[in-house]
C-alpha cells in the first residue's frame, strides 16, 4: 500500500480470507499502535501524540476462507464498480513506476495489463580462480526467464471471465485467449 500512496493512490478494496480478524484488528488499532499514546483509564479516551495517520481509505472485505484468489477478486465487485483498476498480491513489493503501469496498459488497450519480471537467483554466487574465492555476489539477479511481478492494471470487463468462488486468477481468467 505504501508504493501506491507514494504514488498518489489512497484508496484501497482488501479481499480477505484466512485471518481477517488480524488485518482488521491491524487497521482499526493502526493509529495507537504506530504512535505514543496516553489512555485514561477511568474513561477510557485514548491521547495519540504524534504524527498524522496517513491520509487512506481502506476497505477490508471479508471474501471467505476458501475462496480461491480469482473469486476473492469477484467478490469485490459492488467495491470496485465499473472501472478499470489496480491489484496486486499482499505480498507485492517492488520498485515499480505505477503510472507508467497505467499509461502502458492505457497505450496498449488491452483487457489486462501483468509486469514481468526477471526472478533473482535463489543463493548467492562464487566465481573462482583455481580453488580460490574471488568473488561473492548476493543472489544476483536470473538472466534468463520471467515471472509474474504481481502488479496488474485491469479493465471491469475481466471480472466477467470469473465464474466464481473456485476460480484462481492465475488459471483460467490470466489463461483466455484475448485478454
Amino acid at each position: 500500500m505504501n508504493i501506491y500512496a507514494a504514488q498518489g493512490f489512497n484508496e484501497f478494496v482488501v479481499a480477505l480470507g484466512y485471518k481477517a480478524e488480524l488485518i482488521k484488528d491491524f487497521f482499526v488499532n493502526y493509529r495507537t499502535n504506530r504512535h505514543s499514546i496516553t489512555v485514561q483509564l477511568k474513561d477510557g479516551s485514548i491521547e495519540i501524540h504524534e504524527g498524522q495517520g496517513e491520509d487512506w481509505t481502506i476497505h477490508l472485505i471479508d471474501t471467505g476462507d476458501k475462496t480461491q484468489t480469482g473469486g476473492r477478486i469477484k467478490r469485490l465487485v459492488p467495491w470496485l464498480g465499473n472501472e478499470r483498476f489496480m491489484l496486486t498480491y499482499g505480498d507485492g513489493v517492488g520498485n515499480i513506476d505505477l503510472k507508467k503501469l497505467l499509461e502502458f496498459h492505457q497505450k496498449h488497450g488491452k483487457l489486462a495489463t501483468v509486469t514481468a519480471v526477471r526472478p533473482p537467483a535463489r543463493f548467492g554466487g562464487l566465481k573462482f580462480d583455481g580453488d580460490r574465492v574471488v568473488e561473492f555476489t548476493e543472489k544476483p539477479q536470473a538472466g534468463e526467464g520471467w515471472i509474474n511481478g504481481g502488479f496488474f492494471v485491469l479493465e471491469p470487463q475481466v471480472l466477467d471471465m470469473i465464474d466464481g468462488d473456485d476460480t484462481l486468477w492465475e488459471h483460467e481468467p490470466l489463461g483466455e485467449p484475448g485478454g
